[in-house]
């Protein structure tokens, strides 16, 4: 097949997961062989419901989706699903090659080792995937898809967990990726090292745009056909207004000015009909503060020790740091050495050489977002977090984080991983901790959010322990101390 042929294409293509709630309307696109594409769009758009539509695990409602034969789909999920969380790395490539198969593998051991290498992962076979960090998850993730050796490669989130060398060498690799492939992101500067187009979920009308051209070019294409539409509805706008002014003054004249005013009137439905059908931008989330525990002085918390990972074995090392109230400190270390271990230890007041004072609240945001109960509603997750607090402050907070109407009554395991992201934050903001734990708090949030998410933490006046792998967030919130697990 020549290059320039499609290897998949939509054509009409509806789906929704009820009858209120449609995510994708009559779209159609096409996607050539050999190329790489970006899908953009706000959090709940519908991202991650296109990758199920192409790979066959959902159905559209109406409209073809057509796969050249013989084309084989992989996808690297944005998470790990739970129930696969206590495999063993063999187990987790076993499956992940029956799934593309459909029956077993034989020999696989040098096909994991061949394949962990091209993710810069050193992994025991025989280790269960749970106790492998965050970015060490999501190299696996990626090497799942990879082994797989598919015709069209999917990866939902790819950079999330991954620190500098991590994305570093992904990059690379989709630069010289020679098959087709097609990336959800929010890492700009990831996107923009590899892009050939862009496909544009909107979410307000529900279609997709297909763009040309690297992801900054887009991005600027896209900008500029907005305010040119914006101009011109701009101008309609003020021209329909004139003439229902001048409609209503000539019908209160009475007489056959009512006929002038009746012709004013549809000369202003007229023009109402030609205003542009724009795309709305996304919505950002509200300032928001996160209000700090106020019961509380003094000493924090006391790190004399930590455990750290290094060639696969823990190791103790001595440290003395004090955090008071307004403090906040970074901790830093390459995939693996044992950042969220640590996190979650001190989260629930575990950690050896950690203490803790006595009668501290704390916020806890983990990056897989285990703190939330997935069968909860929003709104009960909510409610918890608010305590005492009225209903109408609740929703006042959560609408900032543009959690409003249906998304109340929705589960949380049916959110999206961004939309759990807002929920976790809301939470915070109504738990208002004195101790703020947050393992990369940017994983899989629209970047139109993170200045803000940002702009919270650099101003939070409680104590604060942050994980980040990304450094123009991170330069964004003041850090008084900085914890370096590999020093």
């Amino acid at each position: 097949m020549a290059n320039n042929e499609s290897i998949l294409s939509f054509k009409k293509v509806s789906f929704g997961y009820s009858e209120d709630k449609l995510l994708l309307n009559e779209v159609d696109f096409a996607i050539r062989r050999g190329t790489k594409t970006t899908i953009m769009g706000q959090n709940g758009a519908g991202k991650t419901t296109l990758f199920g539509l192409i790979a066959r695990d959902i159905l559209p409602e109406s409209g073809t989706i057509n796969v050249v034969n013989g084309v084989s789909i992989a996808v690297s999920r944005q998470v790990i699903p739970r129930h696969e969380l206590d495999l063993t790395v063999r187990e987790f490539f076993e499956k992940s090659l029956a799934n593309c198969s459909n029956k077993k593998v034989y020999d696989i051991d040098p096909k994991i080792d061949d394949i962990l290498e091209v993710v810069h992962l050193v992994a025991p076979h025989d280790k269960i995937i749970k106790s492998f960090s965050g970015g060490q998850q999501a190299r696996l993730l990626l090497a799942s898809a990879l082994i797989q050796n598919p015709d069209l490669l999917l990866l939902d989130e790819p950079t999330n967990n991954l620190d500098k060398a991590g994305i570093e060498h992904l990059t690379q690799f989709l630069v010289n990726y020679k098959k087709t492939c097609i990336v959800i992101s929010h890492d700009a500067g990831f996107l923009n090292s590899f892009t050939d187009g862009v496909l544009y979920l909107d979410v307000f009308t529900k279609k997709i745009e297909q763009y040309t051209g690297n992801y900054f070019d887009v991005r600027e294409q896209i900008i500029t056909r907005q305010e040119k539409e914006n101009r011109k509805n701009a101008q309609l706008e003020k021209e329909i207004q004139a003439n229902k002014e001048k409609a209503n003054f000539f019908a209160n004249k009475g007489g056959n000015l009512r006929m002038v005013a009746k012709r004013m009137r549809e000369k202003a439905a007229g023009m109402e009909e030609e205003k542009v059908d724009i795309r709305k931008e996304d919505k950002t989330i509200r300032s928001f503060v996160i209000p700090a525990q106020t019961d509380i002085k003094g000493l924090i918390v006391h790190i004399t020790a930590f455990r750290a990972i290094k060639n696969h074995k823990p190791v103790q090392r001595k440290t003395d740091i004090e955090l008071r109230r307004n403090q906040h400190l970074l901790l830093k270390g390459p995939n693996g050495i044992g950042k969220s271990t640590l996190l979650e230890l001190i989260a629930k007041n575990e950690a050896q050489g950690t203490e803790i004072t006595q009668g501290v609240r704390i916020g806890y945001y983990r990056q897989d977002f285990s703190t939330l109960n997935f069968e909860d509603t929003v709104y009960k997750s909510l409610s918890w977090a608010a305590g005492e607090q009225s209903e109408e402050m609740m929703r006042n907070i959560a609408s900032g984080f543009l959690i409003t109407g249906d998304m109340m009554k929705t589960k949380i395991g049916n959110l999206s991983e961004g939309q759990k992201g807002l929920v976790a934050f809301a939470r915070l903001v109504l738990q208002k901790p004195g101790l703020l734990i947050l393992d990369e708090p940017t994983n899989h949030i629209n970047f139109r959010h993170i200045p803000i998410i940002a702009e919270a933490l650099n101003k939070y006046e409680g104590t604060m322990i942050i994980v980040s792998h990304v450094p123009d967030f991170v330069s964004k919130i003041r850090i008084d101390t900085v914890l370096d697990l590999e020093d």
